[in-house]
């Protein structure tokens, strides 16, 4: 996931361009872009996969419904290749190559454009974020991703198993499943961000330490991208499941509708998330306050201890010639006995009121 300094850089190089400026916005690749299409219906299956936009060009599916998906969005002239095959607005291929694209729902007329994030996390637990941009016509699909995360591979295995109701319906419900199986993923990374969370709440209750507080900052800053996510997605799956296009039929309404409680169900655990990340912060600073405060009183303390020590030490080491003590032969030890008495009592009365 590019960092959004980055993207802002970014998106600096697109002043002065005219609106729909085919350029990409996101992370450098030099890898080839994957191009993938899959044909079905009830009763066939086919997956072809191209080596370039040439290939493409020269190829006539059969009917039925097809998908079409990209991997890798740095080459431009493939987008602009596709847009014209498929009458896409320029303002829509623009959109796709700009990966830091909040989740929408644009209506084109033949066409819907819908972007969503897709989250996961990395083997060290960090969140990652990819866009996937859809466009859904009447009997066709195109996704975009900016790198090939095998995420819906699941999904292209049940198209060619036939398992379901996939190869049976049409180019809306194949959407539907695509983003079903994003809002799928939005469980499995709450539910590595809530470990993370009981984890973490468990070292700062057995031992808090200011390690611990980048790693509550890291936390809070993934909720928030989650909910900065997920809200405008539930607002798609709402006008979606509503009917307002017709590209949707009123079965697959149906389950955008199961997929919007979905989404209903992660922004409410996202939010309980978040206050408990909330409160940790709470209690680091509480237990933060409270390590001071037994410093503090240890200090303090310790220092009570010394005051009379000092007092005994300052008088007798005032330069005078005549001080009743000065010839008497047990002077020093006296003083020194009086000196560890003072402290061992003193001491000992603040150790039974657990101040030491």
């Amino acid at each position: 996931m590019a960092r959004p300094r980055k993207l802002y850089k970014d998106r600096l190089r697109k002043t002065g361009h005219a609106p729909g400026s085919l350029m990409h916005i996101g992370e450098v690749k030099t890898d080839a872009p994957a191009i993938t299409l899959i044909e079905y219906d009830n009763e066939r299956f086919r997956e072809t996969h191209f080596k370039n936009v040439q290939e493409g060009k020269a190829y006539q599916p059969d009917g039925g419904v097809y998908w079409l998906n990209v991997h890798g969005l740095h080459e431009p002239d493939i987008m602009g290749e596709i847009g014209r095959r498929f009458d896409l607005h320029p303002l829509t291929l623009e959109d796709i190559l700009n990966t830091d694209q909040r989740p929408k729902l644009e209506d084109y007329g033949h066409y819907l454009y819908i972007v969503a994030r897709l989250f996961d996390c990395d083997a060290q637990g960090n969140l990652m974020s990819d866009q996937i941009s859809l466009v859904v016509g009447r009997n066709w699909v195109l996704t975009f991703q900016e790198r090939p995360t095998g995420k819906l591979n699941d999904l292209r295995q049940r198209l060619k198993a036939g398992t379901g109701q996939l190869r049976k319906l049409g180019a809306d419900y194949l959407a539907y499943s695509i983003l079903d199986a994003i809002v799928d993923y939005y469980f499995v990374v709450l539910e590595r961000v809530n470990d993370a969370t009981e984890h973490l709440e468990d070292e700062l209750w057995q031992k808090p330490s200011t390690k611990l507080l980048p790693r509550i900052h890291m936390l809070k800053s993934d909720t928030l991208l989650l909910k900065k996510s997920l809200w405008p997605l539930r607002e798609l799956f709402s006008t979606l499941a509503r009917g307002e296009h017709d590209l949707f039929s009123p079965e697959t309404r149906l389950y955008l509708r199961d997929v919007y409680d979905h989404t209903v169900h992660v922004i409410e655990s996202t939010e309980v998330i978040r206050d408990l990340i909330s409160g940790m912060q709470d209690i680091y600073l509480s237990a933060l306050s409270n390590r001071l405060n037994v410093e503090m009183r240890f200090l303090t303390a310790v220092t009570t201890i010394f005051l009379p020590l000092t007092l005994i030490t300052g008088i007798y080491g005032m330069n005078f010639k005549y001080m009743p003590e000065l010839e008497w032969h047990w002077g020093y030890f006296a003083v020194l006995g009086a000196l560890v008495l003072i402290a061992g009592v003193m001491g000992f009365s603040f150790w039974r009121r657990r101040w030491l």
